[in-house]
């Protein structure tokens, strides 16, 4: 899979834009403000990609308000991860769609655990039970047919945008409404480093998952996406059918749902991308990252997956 390089790329598409402008489901025009040169902040196919100083969050929260929208949030406390909800949903409280509604929808297997949360006044938090499977790459592969199942019964009528974060994180800095789009992905924090790893490979190229060679745009990470509620639906459902159809076949993904996230997002490209400032790994070093809005939580000096 080939993957773009974001270093030293920014010339390429900031030569002659003084404002770029483009229409999207959240607001009918809006003006972002290319002030780096150092990052590249639009991708071929016309998409912005979100970087500190490249927008105005004052235009973008008065334009969101207008549509008096209701933004939710999925993510998934399973077992072990029980231990990550106090933390995720104290950062996300203060740091996610400060001032605007949203609906957190935790999904646990150990509801009895939970504590009362304090929530910020406009926003809700949704315990939903789900079973516990036995290999947590079994939870991984199962998210997207939840997520998708539950937008058809339930998420459709009570959001108008929906995203889905893993609950082993901190939010760091504000998340504001610069991420609103009707598809949206975050790059992997590894694709800015020099020391990162090839995630783009597939060991079995008759994969749902498979990429083929000389392929791809961009490697995003599954802990960090959404978008619009039918766009997400979609994405979930396809997903959810190739996760299904490789079971069937005795494929297993390298990177289980995120794999096939990236190939679906390789079909429908993100109408936005994220920087990696929106998912950072704290291990990592780059020069480009001027703000870091959410990091993953390390325990034991390995990330814990789900």
């Amino acid at each position: 899979m080939r993957i773009t390089k974001l270093h030293g790329l920014a010339v390429l598409v900031t030569a002659g834009i003084t404002g770029a402008i483009w229409k999207t489901d959240l607001y009918e025009t809006s003006l972002m403000f290319p002030w780096r040169r150092d990052v590249l902040v639009l991708t071929p196919w016309l998409a912005p990609i979100v970087w500190e100083g490249t927008f105005n969050r004052d235009i973008l929260n008065a334009q969101y308000l207008q549509k008096k929208a209701v933004t939710g949030v999925v993510t998934f406390a399973v077992e072990k991860y029980v231990q990550f909800i106090e933390g995720f949903m104290s950062s996300a409280n203060t740091y996610f769609l400060a001032g605007h509604p949203v609906n957190f929808y935790l999904f646990t297997d150990n509801p009895e655990k939970i504590s009362h949360i304090q929530m910020a006044p406009e926003n809700h938090l949704f315990i939903i039970p789900v079973q516990n499977d036995p290999r947590w790459q079994d939870i991984s592969r199962s998210r997207m047919d939840i997520i998708s199942c539950y937008i058809q019964s339930q998420f459709q009528h009570e959001v108008d945008y929906l995203y889905s974060l893993d609950i082993n994180v901190q939010l760091l800095a504000h998340i504001g409404v610069e991420i609103i789009d009707a598809l949206v992905a975050t790059i992997s924090s590894w694709q800015v480093t020099p020391q990162h790893e090839n995630k783009g490979s597939e060991a079995h190229p008759e994969a749902q998952s498979a990429i083929p060679e000389g392929q791809g745009d961009f490697y995003y990470t599954a802990s960090f996406y959404g978008g619009s509620v039918p766009e997400v639906y979609k994405l979930t459902r396809a997903c959810s059918a190739g996760l299904r159809e490789d079971t069937e076949n005795g494929i297993e993904a390298p990177w289980h749902h995120e794999s096939h996230l990236n190939r679906y997002l390789l079909q429908h490209r993100p109408t936005r991308l994220l920087s990696p400032e929106y998912y950072w790994d704290p291990r990592l070093s780059s020069s480009t990252i001027q703000v870091k809005r959410m990091c993953p939580v390390h325990q034991h000096s390995q990330r814990q997956r789900m």
